[in-house]
């Protein structure tokens, strides 16, 4: 017997028209790439939205076509979210910080119709346009007053004119809630980037599933910034939750330095915030070096990579509450969310920070599966460690236009490629990525362990640690760090912040002190070209013996 319940799908225009109907005069605000802050209403995106469904329709667009951005956080981002998927066409969002190459491959294996760009990124453009040749428009998102003049691409086309030019009568189509509506690939550090296509389902289940109060707790009450780009994994989904929700959205646009963040902040009265840890460091040492505080933040969510323990603690100074989640591409983004349970209010400060550092519990939705090398779960008591395998209704099931993928190969299940723990109050916490851990004499030694304890010192801004070769032991660890200014940081000084906290053997080797490190596309560490740095030093340094323990 079935229920008698409304078969109503889930739509992604459905959140667009709930903020329009019931939270229509609510704020969303933007930096704008011109620079003048740009304020209109959720009723007035809705409207503006339905004016580009029209114009993506007179464009010639057909249900599923591929239309791509390449974008900042912006109201006009926000109106491609809604006016593309809700028309029954995929928002491929297009990762400005890849390579040029991995662009091109994206936008080709994508097969994208249109390009929606801001003014920042028409260099990258005018390098592709061998690429765009066969697009039914190049659509540049400003007005006539700022349209740059572009000798390799005559034909761009002005947003503001292009919607002008509609009425805002539209009616969204209702079609199957697993239509795709999304596009976003990974960012590629090992071969071509990988396609991960969202459905109009799971992206409004995994809205819904974030704005818990376990999870990220968005409300009416919040005003909200997702530092997280939109061109990447959809912000952590939260263009979908606020006008869900109804909070005020407010967007940074390309500035996300310290100094413009707090005061986009504070004129907005932010509440909360997410973002991955390479721009809260940049925040907190602003603010330390300016002597700020915050008056209305009183959350952010880190994730992306895995949060020092010294950063948790620095918010938490500033009064504000970390929440520590776990995310990825494939999982729309995110599963785990380190909220503490009522139990854990009786715990020192020290033990509490250290479960916040943690990546958190299962959100709902998410199922969690822990492997040995046995391909038996691994026993749930926060030491076990095993491979991390995932599914759930926002979890891609495959990559887009891939016959064959290494990380589906058990049924139903998506292998995440962490290392892990799981306590027994359900507390992962990532031991390594599969491809990080350093292998040595037999033995697995934690990256970000290691990192971590090295974050906490006072002379060390940013840190990673990676493998050597090692003829002996296979691998030994190295530390590579960046330091404050005016500090310095010797292998003596490594070997007393190790001694005690870790087993002797896992003490790094040695220390490398470098200007910067590099990283992804997506803020993360990139530890291949890091590796690649301390290959460089001990052949530089050693050339006879360079592989020597």
């Amino acid at each position: 017997m079935l229920g008698m319940m409304m078969n109503t799908p889930l739509l992604i225009s459905t959140i667009l028209r709930h903020a329009e109907t019931y939270h229509g005069t609510t704020e969303v605000v933007s930096k704008s790439v011109e620079g003048p802050i740009h304020r209109y209403t959720y009723a007035d995106m809705a409207r503006r939205s339905r004016q580009l469904a029209n114009a993506l329709a007179r464009l010639g667009l057909e249900f599923g076509d591929r239309v791509g951005t390449l974008a900042w956080n912006g109201y006009r981002h926000m109106e491609l979210y809604y006016g593309v998927s809700g028309s029954g066409l995929v928002c491929h969002t297009i990762n400005p910080r890849l390579f040029r190459e991995q662009i091109a491959f994206i936008i080709e294996h994508a097969a994208d119709k249109v390009i929606f760009a801001d003014l920042t990124f028409v260099p990258i453009l005018e390098a592709l346009a061998d690429h765009l040749k066969g697009m039914e428009a190049v659509v540049i998102m400003t007005d006539e007053a700022h349209m740059p003049k572009s000798d390799i691409l005559p034909g761009l086309v002005c947003y503001e004119t292009l919607i002008a030019a509609e009425s805002d009568a539209f009616e969204w189509p209702e079609f199957d809630e697993n239509t795709a509506s999304g596009l976003c690939y990974t960012s590629g550090t090992t071969g071509d980037p990988k396609g991960v296509l969202y459905s109009h389902r799971s992206s409004v289940l995994h809205g819904m599933s974030i704005s818990m109060p376990d999870v990220l707790c968005v409300s009416a009450a919040d005003a909200v910034v997702p530092v997280v780009p939109m061109f990447h994994v959809n912000a952590w989904g939260i263009p979908f939750a606020a006008p869900m929700t109804g909070a005020k959205l407010v967007m940074p646009g390309p500035n996300l330095d310290g100094a413009s963040l707090h005061a986009l902040f504070e004129s907005e009265g932010v509440t909360f915030t997410a973002g991955v840890p390479t721009v809260w460091l940049g925040l907190l040492d602003w603010m330390d070096a300016h002597g700020k505080t915050f008056s209305t933040l009183n959350r952010v969510a880190i994730g992306g990579s895995a949060s020092p323990p010294i950063m948790i603690n620095r918010f938490n100074r500033l009064g504000v509450k970390v929440r520590h989640a776990w995310s990825m591409t494939e999982t729309s983004p995110v599963g785990l969310a380190a909220t503490l349970l009522p139990k854990h209010e009786a715990l020192s400060t020290e033990d509490k920070l250290m479960l916040e550092a943690k990546q958190g519990r299962p959100v709902f939705g998410m199922e969690f599966l822990i492997e040995g090398a046995d391909g038996k779960p691994v026993a749930r008591d926060g030491k076990a460690f095993g491979a991390m395998m995932v599914r759930g209704p926002w979890v891609a099931a495959g990559y887009y236009n891939m016959a064959e993928s290494a990380a589906h190969d058990k049924p139903g299940w998506f292998n995440t490629g962490d290392v892990v723990t799981m306590d027994a109050d359900s507390f992962v916490q990532i031991v390594d990525r599969t491809k990080d851990v350093v292998k040595s004499g037999g033995e697995w030694i934690s990256s970000i362990e290691l990192e971590n304890i090295a974050q906490a010192h006072p002379a060390v801004k940013e840190a990673a640690v990676v493998a050597k070769p090692d003829p002996r032991w296979s691998e030994r660890p190295v530390l590579v760090v960046v330091l404050k200014p005016g500090n310095s940081f010797t292998r003596h000084d490594m070997v007393d912040l190790y001694s005690g906290k870790i087993a002797k053997w896992s003490i790094p080797d040695d220390v490398i002190v470098v200007d910067e490190l590099p990283h992804t596309a997506t803020g993360k560490l990139l530890k291949t070209a890091i590796r690649q740095i301390v290959l460089d030093e001990y052949a530089r340094t050693s050339p006879d013996d360079n592989m020597a323990g």
